[in-house]
């Protein structure tokens, strides 16, 4: 019976190795933009259904199917909120493309 040294396998192994850790660092690139986009899209989805829900409220409150006046002024301020922050992240975001597309390589 012969042993058979590692040496030998080492460079096979090693284009493997690299190999697998460039699709890795890939995916990882990829997963951390989906991620970062699908965020995007989960907050412009919750801005939207706080804006219809305080429109609900609203028309509620003015065909009298509700007496609560304090919740349709939490639903406009929850609105009111969350299309703030969804405008300003925005703003950032764009702010923040534009500076790096103004950058001299």
């Amino acid at each position: 019976m012969s042993v058979t040294p590692v040496s030998l396998f080492s460079d096979n192994f090693t284009t493997l190795n690299s190999v697998n850790k460039s699709t890795l660092n890939d995916n990882r690139k990829v997963n951390s933009f989906d991620s970062i986009f699908n965020a995007a899209i989960d907050m412009y989805r919750e801005t939207d259904s706080l804006q219809k829900a305080a429109e609900s409220a609203e028309i509620s409150f003015a065909l009298g199917y509700t007496n609560s006046i304090h919740d349709v002024a939490l639903a406009q301020q929850k609105a009111n909120i969350s299309l703030q922050y969804t405008t300003k992240i925005t703003n950032s975001v764009v702010s923040a493309y534009k500076e790096i597309m103004g950058m001299q390589l």
